[in-house]
């Protein structure tokens, strides 16, 4: 939801970094409009305001009711954009954001932080990937698929103990 920012320069004391040297238009007590975020990050309005419901980003509203955000807010979707590409859970990014303080930019040591932990998931959901289409090629090969040998489908044959044939099937059916 959408919070209120303090009035005047209240905003400067809490942290709030100056963008008069980067956009002479637009001062950092007014914040930005949805749509400039949205134009400078290329992701939907509808995206972001789904980011801000999950947490991901913050907004406030303006005397007119207006949502704004402040312009840091291009970086945290710069990094939800990069980490959603690695496959990382929205989840496990609000997460992250959410050790970041509020109050200014994330920069490179706050990156350095939040993928160091994403790489070395990363890594682990390869290799297990890899391992998967290692073993996928001895199905083309088999061409089976039985439950009772697959090391795919019953990993260490634990599936035997209840007999031959389609046992997940027949579990199935006893309880329709």
């Amino acid at each position: 939801m959408a919070k209120s920012k303090p009035p005047g320069d209240a905003g400067a004391s809490a942290g709030y970094t100056s963008v008069e040297s980067l956009s002479p238009r637009i001062r950092a007590s007014d914040g930005v409009s949805v749509g400039f975020v949205a134009e400078r990050s290329g992701v939907a309005v509808s995206a972001l305001h789904f980011y801000e419901q999950e947490g991901l980003i913050r907004s406030w509203r303006n005397g007119a009711n207006h949502r704004r955000y402040d312009r840091d807010v291009l970086r945290r979707v710069a990094v939800i954009r990069v980490a959603q590409k690695a496959g990382v859970p929205l989840k496990e990014i609000a997460r992250a954001l959410a050790t970041l303080p509020q109050s200014r930019t994330p920069n490179a040591h706050d990156w350095e932080k939040l993928s160091t932990g994403w790489k070395a998931e990363l890594d682990a959901r390869i290799e297990r990937l890899t391992r998967l289409r290692d073993e996928l090629n001895g199905c083309i090969g088999c061409g089976c698929l039985s439950l009772k040998n697959c090391p795919l489908r019953n990993p260490d044959d634990r599936l035997a103990a209840g007999g031959h044939g389609p046992v997940l099937l027949e579990e199935l059916k006893a309880d329709e």
